[in-house]
């Protein structure tokens, strides 16, 4: 069964009930399911069907989910795409991965093949049921990209069944359920503002539209205006709500406040509960492998520096170079599998570093603590090597969060013609400070070798779309020029 057969169940068992709100339009459970097969036959006019990739570059609307779920409904392979790249970036990831058409909105000027613009007629409903009886649990839905827009993109494609599965950890570990009212508010390209989204409709509950950008308090208000009980937030938009003046809690009616996509550190995390809703989730996932592990909310004060323990049916271990498990809270290289992992690249392809035996390895190292907590020290390409040693960015950033002066701190390697590599902190000040004061906190705290010697004040991190801070545009300061200093 296709997962968006279900939303014909829905159709017709909770046909008035709202599946998508957006900007004030409502579409019911039966709407949506006529619309499904509305755009189906569109496509099916265009000759795309079961087994092809089609690739949707798409802005955050009711009509990228509909394409999305109608996609699914057809057996196609869905190619997700930021509509916000340009042709070449959209080009190269659409021959890579064999995408007959690239989806775009209907105001874009490239409309020849692969491109092809999206027309209003498509997303109407539709009297007849389109219904593929080849389609099955095991049929490919989604692919996801391992590496960014250049060179020969790479990513495994996830089926009907494995996303199945990750909505069943999102309903167990996170407590979603056919009463949910979810606003999305994170780009439906990136794969939690899809994943989540599509768990909710296939639950039978409702998502709200809000799509960036907005102004944080505007997020706020609307969350309140529509009884939000679930959303989904990456760190960086947390932080920005934190920047508010807030009367009260900013989500008092807030069930699950997820946050994913990069790590909070342990005091934005007390800050969140205190300010925002005491009932934060925080979930370590890849888009390739899903999710990890979840951190509770009464988990956050007892174990604040983790990302939580492994979800519902998720394996995790922590392993070393020759791919055996490491003791218990040693640092090495994270892998992990359950139902909802794909074992390898679309096409079949299996890449040493990223699939073996079974696991996942996303390139995360971390450790697994006696109470089975997973801790994470940072991707394994950021490893620092100074003079031989292994030194984990995650460490000392962890270190400089706790002096109380760092809104926020990235750690990275620079080159050394002496070393091999040195380390160097770049930071956004919360209060006043210097380097010396930060150097001071890391040698109380820290061995020597592991004190940074460039801090780098920033008033801002750089940050992709996704809001996942740009290292190597952090490098590339200090290759260009010598460090900034304190201020």
């Amino acid at each position: 069964m296709s997962i968006s057969e279900v939303i014909r169940i829905h159709g017709r068992l909770r046909p008035d009930k709202d599946a998508i709100v957006e900007r004030g339009r409502r579409i019911s459970f039966r709407s949506l399911d006529r619309r499904l097969d509305g755009f189906c036959a569109a496509m099916a006019m265009l000759g795309i069907g079961r087994g092809d990739a089609v690739a949707v570059a798409l802005g955050d609307t009711s009509e990228h989910l509909i394409a999305l779920l109608g996609l699914a409904r057809l057996g196609a392979v869905i190619v997700p795409i930021d509509h916000r790249w340009n042709m070449a970036e959209q080009r190269s990831v659409a021959k890579s991965f064999g995408a007959r058409r690239i989806l775009i909105e209907p105001q874009r000027p490239e409309a020849q093949p692969p491109w092809i613009r999206v027309e209003p007629a498509w997303f109407r409903e539709h009297d007849r049921a389109y219904f593929d009886p080849e389609i099955g649990p095991d049929t490919p839905l989604v692919l996801s990209l391992s590496s960014g827009t250049t060179g020969a993109p790479k990513g495994p494609c996830a089926s009907h069944r494995q996303y199945e599965n990750r909505f069943m950890v999102y309903w167990l570990n996170l407590g979603f359920s056919s009463y949910e009212r979810y606003v999305s508010a994170t780009p439906l390209y990136f794969g939690g503002g899809r994943g989540f989204a599509w768990a909710i409709l296939f639950a039978g509950a409702t998502v709200f539209l809000y799509p960036p950008p907005f102004e944080p308090g505007d997020l706020v208000a609307f969350v309140r205006d529509n009884d939000a009980t679930a959303m989904f937030l990456v760190p960086t938009l947390a932080r920005r709500i934190l920047d508010l003046d807030l009367d009260g809690l900013a989500f008092p009616g807030m069930r699950c406040l997820i946050s994913s996509g990069s790590a909070l550190f342990a005091d934005e995390r007390r800050a969140i509960k205190a300010r925002l809703t005491p009932n934060l989730y925080e979930m370590y996932s890849s888009s390739e492998g899903g999710a990890v592990s979840v951190l509770a909310p009464a988990d956050l004060d007892t174990h604040p520096d983790s990302v939580g323990r492994p979800c519902f049916r998720v394996q995790v271990e922590v392993v070393d170079e020759n791919h055996c498990p490491v003791p218990r809270g040693e640092t090495g290289r994270l892998r992990y599998r359950s139902p909802a992992s794909p074992t390898s690249y679309f096409g079949g392809e299996v890449n040493a570093e990223a699939f073996r035996d079974g696991w996942y390895y996303p390139g995360d190292l971390a450790a697994i603590t006696d109470d089975g907590f997973v801790y994470l020290r940072g991707r394994a390409k950021d490893m620092i090597i100074r003079g031989g040693v292994n030194i984990y960015p995650g460490d000392i950033e962890l270190v400089l969060m706790r002096s109380g002066k760092i809104k926020e701190v990235v750690v990275v390697g620079i080159p050394s013609r002496e070393l091999g590599e040195e380390v160097a902190a770049f930071v956004v000040a919360a209060a006043a400070t210097d380097e010396a004061e930060l150097a001071a906190a890391c040698k109380a705290q820290l061995a020597s070798y592991k004190v940074p010697k460039h801090f780098v004040f920033l008033a801002e991190l750089p940050r992709n779309n996704g809001g996942k801070v740009i290292k190597a545009e952090l490098a590339g300061m200090l290759s260009d020029a010598p460090p900034i200093g304190s201020r």
